[in-house]
């Protein structure tokens, strides 16, 4: 690495920490709805979604619903010019609040997003998961709700399998892991994070790796070390 790369993913580390520590992320939007999102990590998604064809993503954490709305469209856009033939969001969320419920049923792409309310890590939660996938789809999952090692080590031991060969699983908000702030009322943090859990799943799972790519091109990412591909059968 050169010099003036050192100096960029220095000014990268440094633009993320005091980015996060503004709530930078709850500044953007997709098609009307808050995403809680860095643009890059957003690119780095549509660019999955384009060159893997999923027909179906499975997301946990939905908040305003601005993620399942954005893969929601590129989903429909990849139909529409005939890299899959369909597509759909499943989108799991503990508490998703009335307000938000409404919106995601008034969207114009609500047609493409199924809610299934509870806990990712719930067993019967999972099964409804698992109801909305057939033997024929191809699936990517995002995981991003509850952000302590525990639970996401619980999410991945049940959406990883769901993801096909040549896919990704990505792990979200794993810069918990490597930038120096707190979360006031959370219980995550350095060491009980989900890179935590990532580093755990990497070390019994062969058959996955971390595609540094992303990393590489991105340099800001709340992801990092968490966009992680499922290897070719």
């Amino acid at each position: 690495m050169t010099s003036a790369s050192d100096d960029l993913a220095q000014a990268a580390d440094t633009f993320l920490r005091h980015s996060l520590e503004s709530r930078y992320s709850y500044s953007f939007s997709w098609l009307g709805r808050p995403i809680i999102q860095y643009p890059q990590d957003l690119l780095a998604l549509q660019e999955i979604i384009w060159n893997t064809a999923p027909t179906v993503v499975v997301e946990t954490g939905v908040a305003h619903g601005g993620s399942a709305v954005f893969f929601a469209s590129f989903l429909e856009l990849n139909r529409l010019v005939g890299r899959s033939p369909r597509g759909r969001v499943v989108a799991v969320e503990v508490d998703l609040r009335p307000g938000n419920r409404e919106a995601l049923r008034q969207h114009p792409l609500s047609h493409l997003i199924t809610v299934v309310d509870g806990s990712s890590t719930d067993a019967t939660v999972f099964r409804e998961v698992v109801s909305h996938i057939s033997p024929d789809d191809r699936v990517m999952v995002v995981l991003d709700s509850d952000h302590t090692a525990a639970h996401v080590a619980g999410e991945l031991d049940l959406y990883a399998p769901l993801v096909s060969p040549g896919s990704y699983c990505v792990v979200c908000d794993t810069v918990i892991e490597y930038v120096p702030i707190t979360y006031p009322g959370r219980t995550w943090g350095r060491g009980n994070s989900p890179a935590t859990a990532v580093t755990s799943f990497l070390a019994t799972h062969s058959g996955w790796s971390v595609d540094h790519t992303i990393d590489d091109r991105l340099l800001i990412s709340v992801s990092r070390g968490g966009y992680l591909r499922r290897h070719d059968v």
